[in-house]
């Protein structure tokens, strides 16, 4: 069943040693600090000292971003296909980095491998880069002996879920600049603009159109209270962004609306789906138990109606009924899903179905992006002509009616 509630997770950092006495030093991602030293210790660290991370407003260290770890993976699958041993290929790749914040972190790492330690294990110490996904597949890699083909197969997913993410992040980042800009001139004509043609107008000793003047006490109103305006813009957003992440009803209620917004929500849609069968295919294909692959899977879909889905999927599954049936009682999945699906199940070829199924969608989500741009390029001019053409006019309106007297 799906989780009850939100997990609040937050960044801690810590320092520990190992089982041989070797002092060690990261960061871990856990819902208070009993959590965290509780799987430090799961993972043979023995926790000495535990706080959450303080917040960074300037910081010199640079972030490392999930498309640097695709990155890196892709560098660790290729040189262990030419036959580089992993001690020697960590510590290429190592020299190769210009981020030191990342650089640090492959060396510590390369370290814990020379030391004994599994890949696996020395992954899992570090769950704010390697989630349990990750770190699953690199160990069913190991088991079989097959890591170079596990770490290629990881590589190709985490470069189509970044790329994915990107293009999710392209449709709605340039709408939402364009509109931050238009508020910003309309802040500036409001604020210095307006008020030039104000004691212009006083001059002129008439009345004037109802438009200007509707404008102008706008423009009153916004130079006296913008400081209350903007307050509340950004207390709204970070409430916004806080009850996004505390309460988990409503952010079930803003995915579930989300996905009924016009052609965005066709994009977050496709974008779930391809997520799930990327996903899937990928840990299926590495040989994890489907009922534990779906569990991996659940969390990695984006939208918490499809988590719930996977979950209530994964029940299914786990009392014996096929996936194809399970995916069908959801009323989520496309029926050109359920048919691939039912015939990778009947042909023993689960896995390379959903990879078709996630390329399906992965390119129509490309499509769907590039439509919802050229969609939107009128639509913002439309807005920016109504907006500030319509503030520039309404202060052009009494010199007009000015020069039609004379």
């Amino acid at each position: 069943m799906a989780k009850a509630a939100a997990v609040k997770s937050q960044v801690f950092v810590w320092e520990g040693t190992d089982k041989r006495g070797v002092r060690l030093k990261g960061e871990s991602r856990g819902e208070n600090i009993g959590k965290v030293k509780a799987e430090l210790r799961r993972l043979g660290v023995t926790p000495l000292k535990v706080k959450k991370k303080p917040l960074e407003i300037f910081s010199s260290r640079r972030r490392i971003r999930p498309k640097d770890i695709a990155f890196f993976t892709r560098q660790l699958a290729t040189m262990m296909n030419a036959g580089v041993p992993l001690v020697q290929s960590f510590d290429i790749i190592a020299r190769g980095l210009e981020n030191p914040t990342f650089q640090e972190l492959i060396l510590s790492i390369k370290n814990d491998i020379e030391g004994g330690t599994s890949l696996t294990e020395s992954l899992r110490k570090h769950p704010l880069y390697f989630d349990d996904l990750y770190c699953n597949l690199v160990q069913a890699g190991e088991q079989s002996g097959a890591l170079e083909t596990l770490l290629d197969r990881i590589a190709t997913y985490k470069e189509k879920t970044e790329s994915l993410k990107g293009k999710i992040k392209k449709a709605l980042f340039y709408p939402a600049a364009v509109l931050v800009v238009a508020g910003l001139v309309t802040s500036i004509l409001l604020l210095f603009v307006i008020p030039t043609f104000e004691s212009l107008f006083k001059g002129f000793g008439a009345d004037l159109p109802a438009f200007t003047r509707g404008v102008i006490d706008f423009s009153q109103f916004f130079r006296e209270y913008w400081w209350a305006i903007f307050g509340v813009i950004i207390l709204a957003a970070w409430g916004f962004v806080q009850a996004k992440k505390r309460s988990r009803k409503f952010a079930h209620f803003l995915d579930r609306m989300s996905l009924k917004i016009p052609v965005v929500g066709d994009i977050l849609r496709k974008s779930a789906l391809a997520r799930y069968a990327r996903t899937l295919s990928t840990t299926f294909a590495a040989g994890v138990p489907l009922v534990e692959a779906l569990n991996s899977v659940a969390g990695s879909t984006g939208n918490i109606i499809y988590e719930n889905a996977v979950y209530r999927i994964r029940e299914d599954v786990a009392t014996g009924q096929q996936l194809q049936l399970a995916m069908r009682m959801t009323n989520l999945w496309p029926n050109m899903d359920i048919q691939m699906v039912a015939i990778g199940e009947e042909s023993g070829s689960l896995d390379d179905m959903l990879a078709k199924v996630a390329e399906f969608y992965e390119e129509e989500v490309d499509n769907a992006v590039d439509a919802l741009s050229s969609l939107l390029e009128p639509l913002i001019i439309v807005i920016l002509g109504v907006l500030i053409g319509g503030m520039v006019v309404a202060m052009y309106l009494p010199i007009f009616k000015l020069a039609a007297v004379i």
